[in-house]
Parts: structure tokens; C-alpha cells; sequence
């Protein structure tokens, strides 16, 4: 099978879909073609019109600021154009202005994604359609592989009272989509008024994982270096609403998770109790260098992938807090700080999208219960997908 190629050269061989409009692209420096080239590099030179300003996600343009740090706006040496960053110190921030859309016509958005809710990128494009909608501005979507691939998916959906940056999105927590269907998702529950054009990718299965794609590998954000990081990202984020690390200021963000408190062999030696499927655990020693617990040296957990295929990330995460919290009653904390412009629910509330985990963990109660809620959940959502996948199964 040949390489897959993306909605971005896909546009590029069809300028006519904007066809010489004034637009905007939102995009980051992981938006590019198979050889490397930016996005809004070649798109501006692709003769689609007029590239009036440029968005950027977290992160910024350029993916250089770390998690929750505001971005402020800019201008592209690459291109000339303003920069707009979507992601400052107010939740105000998340969306353009209108002010920001009176001059344009078109939207066009490339954004990797990793498959998981938690991941702002399309929590970011959700907040741009709902504002083209309000605008009248059309909106387009160029389409990239879910890197996970489209086949599973995990974890529940949010509750209300629980919705926020990294809960905005109405999927599971590892959603098996691709940002072009997340779209006409969206589209279809919030914003039946926005014209949406998404351009697809052609030649990827759901079955395929990115590695299978022919496609390079960018980190779309600072701490997501590798495809085996973004496989445990959709439960190893759940660390963040802890005061654990998850492995932030090390080469090895969110496969190591420790405290300087923490029995590293006696947790490690529960995990392995568990028999979760498709990974293996180590006890490890580290030290970050930025965020939780900098400077100092954390006993801890580290985490490796031996079967991508049947590992449960999210059952994962959850029993990895579990067992922490389970041996450290006294040392363990959940997060305390306001949590993507959140301060009134709990951090780990708004990442499982419910507050029963916490609750359950709290109370000593099994967490089986909800996981065959979620699973009914999840089944109820894929029951409902009709007309917004775009791509078949492998085989």
C-alpha cells in the first residue's frame, strides 16, 4: 500500500475549493507535507487567494511553549502574516473575534491531532467553527490520520458541569476519529448553520496507525515526541490532575510517573497484579527539570508499550491512580490549581468528563462498574456515527 496522502495536498492539487477568497489558516509547525514543507508556506504559494491572517493552537505557531503557558500574537517569518494565537491568559482568548473574521471569507484549518479528547488542537477548532458559524464564514477542514487509528475507542462521554478545554468535545475519551470527522460531528450537534468543506485523505484505512501511513512523525506539541507517547496520552493524562509527574521537564513524558514520595517497587508490583493488557512496568528513578516536583529526584513508574493493540490507555490511567493513591493515602493530591481556565471542578472531574472516578477512588469503591457504563457509552456513540466516517476499515 502506498504512502496516504493528507488533506493538505490534497487542497493543494484543488485550490479551486477556496478558490481565490480571502482566508486564514489555522495551523502549527506539525502541519506539513510528506516531504517536511509548512503548510502555510505551500498553501500561500498554492494560488487559493489572499492569506489574510494566520491561528495559531496551545502551544503557539511555532510549538514551542509549554502546556497551559499563554501565547501571545505575533507575526510568521515565513509567510508575513499576522498571527493570531488562540490559546492567551483568558478562556476569551480560545476563539478568534469577530473582529478577526470581518475581513476574511474562508477558514481553513490543518491541525495534527492524537486522538484523544483531552488534546486541545480540536477543542480549538470547535471554538473556531462556533465562530464562523455566528460570522457566516465558511469552513474548511484538510484531513489527517487519527494517528492512533480509527478502530477503538475508550472511555466515557462528559457530564454536564464537567465541560471545559480538555472536555469540550462530545467523544469518548480516545474518540477513533479524525479531525475531518470531528467536524461534521460538530457540525451536525452544534453548528447545522456553518458551510463545511473537509477535504479527506486518500488511501488511509482505520486500521492503519500513523507509522502505517508512510507519513513523518512532527511532535504537534512539546511533550508528545513519539507515537508511542500519544498511544498513552488518552489515560496517562489523567497525571495532570494529580500531584504526581507525569514525566514533564524528561525525555520521557508520560511514560514516567512518580513522586519523591513514592514506593516505586511496591506500586509497580501492584500494577503487575493487575494484568492490564499491553504494557509492562519498571520502577525508575528521575528527575525533571520543569513542572511538577522540578529538580528533585522522583522514584516512580515507568511505563512500556508491548502491544499497542490491545492496551487499554484509559483503563490504564485510572488503575495506575489507583494504585499510587491505594499505597499513599497521605502523600497522594489531587490537583489544586485552576486547570485550563477551570478553577470550580476538579481537574481530574474535567478529564474523565464525570466526577464518579474521583469519587470512586476516594471511597475505596471497584471501578468495574464504571467502566461498563462507559463501554455502553461508547457503544452508544459509535451506533450514532452514521454519515460522519469518512474512511473504511482495513481488509
Amino acid at each position: 500500500m502506498g504512502r496516504v496522502q493528507t488533506g493538505l495536498e490534497a487542497l493543494v492539487a484543488t485550490p479551486e475549493v477556496v478558490g481565490g477568497r480571502r482566508w486564514a489558516l489555522l495551523a502549527n509547525q506539525a502541519a506539513v507535507t510528506a516531504e517536511l514543507e509548512p503548510a502555510r508556506r505551500v498553501l500561500a504559494a498554492a494560488g487559493l487567494g489572499p492569506l489574510v491572517r494566520l491561528f495559531a493552537p496551545e502551544h503557539g505557531l511555532d510549538g514551542v511553549a509549554q502546556d497551559m503557558e499563554a501565547v501571545g500574537d505575533a507575526r510568521d517569518p515565513l509567510t508575513g502574516c499576522e498571527v493570531r494565537s488562540l490559546y492567551g491568559r483568558t478562556a476569551e482568548s480560545l476563539a478568534p473575534g469577530p473582529h478577526e473574521l470581518v475581513d476574511l471569507e474562508v477558514v481553513v484549518v490543518d491541525l495534527p491531532d492524537i486522538g484523544s479528547r483531552h488534546y486541545t488542537f480540536a477543542a480549538t477548532m470547535d471554538a473556531a467553527m462556533a465562530a464562523c458559524e455566528r460570522a457566516g464564514r465558511e469552513f474548511v477542514v484538510l484531513d489527517r490520520p487519527n494517528p492512533l487509528g480509527g478502530l477503538r475507542r475508550e472511555g466515557g462521554l462528559v457530564e454536564a458541569g464537567c465541560e471545559s478545554f480538555v472536555s469540550q468535545l462530545p467523544v469518548p475519551a480516545r474518540h477513533g476519529l479524525t479531525l475531518g470527522e470531528l467536524a461534521l460531528l460538530l457540525q451536525r450537534q452544534r453548528y447545522p448553520r456553518l458551510e463545511l468543506t473537509v477535504v479527506p485523505c486518500r488511501g488511509w484505512r482505520r486500521g492503519q496507525w500513523w507509522d502505517a501511513t508512510g507519513l513523518p512523525w512532527v511532535p504537534p506539541s512539546p511533550n508528545m515526541p513519539s507515537l508511542e507517547t500519544a498511544t498513552l496520552y488518552p489515560g496517562l493524562c489523567l497525571v495532570e490532575a494529580t500531584s504526581l509527574s507525569e514525566g514533564r521537564g524528561t525525555t520521557r513524558p508520560f511514560h514516567l510517573v512518580g513522586a519523591p514520595w513514592l514506593d516505586a517497587e511496591g506500586v509497580v508490583s501492584q500494577l503487575r497484579a493487575r494484568g492490564l493488557p499491553g504494557v509492562a512496568f519498571r520502577a525508575a528513578r528521575f528527575r525533571p527539570q520543569f513542572g511538577k516536583h522540578a529538580g528533585a529526584v522522583c522514584a516512580g513508574v515507568e511505563l512500556h508499550v508491548v502491544d499497542r493493540e490491545i492496551l487499554e490507555p484509559v483503563a490504564l490511567g485510572l488503575e495506575l491512580l489507583r494504585a499510587v493513591r491505594g499505597r499513599h493515602p497521605e502523600d497522594f493530591a489531587w490537583r489544586a490549581e485552576p486547570y485550563e481556565f477551570v478553577s470550580a471542578v476538579p481537574a481530574v472531574d474535567l478529564l474523565t468528563g464525570s466526577p464518579e472516578y474521583r469519587r470512586r477512588l476516594e471511597h475505596g469503591l471497584p471501578l468495574d462498574p464504571l467502566l461498563d457504563r462507559w463501554r455502553a457509552e461508547v457503544a452508544a456513540f459509535e451506533a450514532g456515527l452514521a454519515g460522519v466516517l469518512l474512511y473504511h476499515d482495513h481488509g
